[in-house]
């Protein structure tokens, strides 16, 4: 269940034109958006989760994403999970500022953060007493980060993008494929057409590995992701939008 936050995490390529101040709205549209989700284990309720994302500063902006299995699943794997990403807006590029995890799992307590500092070309990496500097160009992204650049700008069937991220103590570029055009139920109980993507993740990172993921995301100008789905050793996680606000 608590893999939901990377089945969100996939972006696109930009360059770094020079960093002058821009509002946020300009490269992150996305402040005020309020998301519920039942994650679910094959046709089993398993818990939920919720993303939440504000104002940060005069240009900055943060997502908070916080993951609980029910009451059932707590017997055999409890998670209690909070994910924050927080980036600013250069020009109207993003650039992450700082991700941390604190996540609770069958009873293992553990803590992780990466500040990005761009202006040095450095990632600083804390994982619990691990404490780590990497050499990292401006212009990465926490994978969390990278998700809304894909709502902003998704890949088309003949043109897949790609990005460059940091995350658990790599950096490499995500590929995003376009795999088709499919119409699901939405929230008010009507057939939406949605775009069907595929993330290319290549670490483990937050979460334990996972095989395919695919995202359905509205095919309008919002791009909602209504529905997330990942095969796993066992079954299949199905992540599915339950209540979407923005004021």
């Amino acid at each position: 269940m608590s893999k939901l936050s990377r089945y969100c995490a996939f972006v696109i390529v930009f360059l770094f034109s020079t960093p002058t101040w821009a509002a946020t709205s300009d490269c992150f549209p996305f402040v005020g958006e309020h998301y519920k989700y039942d994650v679910g284990w094959e046709f089993i309720n398993a818990g939920t989760a919720e993303v939440k994302i504000t104002q940060h500063g005069d240009n900055g902006y943060q997502v908070h994403n916080f993951a609980r299995t029910n009451g059932f699943f707590d017997m055999f794997k409890k998670v209690r999970d909070t994910l924050v990403s927080e980036g600013i807006c250069l020009g109207d590029k993003m650039q992450s500022s700082l991700f941390w995890t604190d996540q609770l799992e069958k009873g293992n307590h553990t803590k992780k953060r990466i500040e990005y500092l761009w202006r040095e070309n450095k990632v600083q990496y804390q994982n619990n007493e691990k404490n780590l500097t990497f050499d990292v160009k401006a212009g990465h992204l926490s994978v969390l980060d990278a998700f809304y650049l894909t709502r902003l700008h998704p890949p088309t069937k003949d043109k897949p993008i790609s990005i460059p991220v940091f995350d658990s103590e790599k950096k490499y570029d995500v590929i995003v494929k376009l795999l088709k055009h499919q119409k699901i139920t939405g929230l008010d109980g009507k057939r939406i057409d949605c775009l069907v993507i595929q993330p290319e993740l290549k670490t483990e990172g937050v979460f334990t590995s996972v095989g395919v993921i695919k995202i359905w995301l509205t095919n309008d100008a919002r791009r909602i992701p209504l529905k997330i789905t990942a095969k796993i050793k066992i079954g299949r996680i199905v992540v599915r939008l339950t209540e979407y606000s923005k004021t």
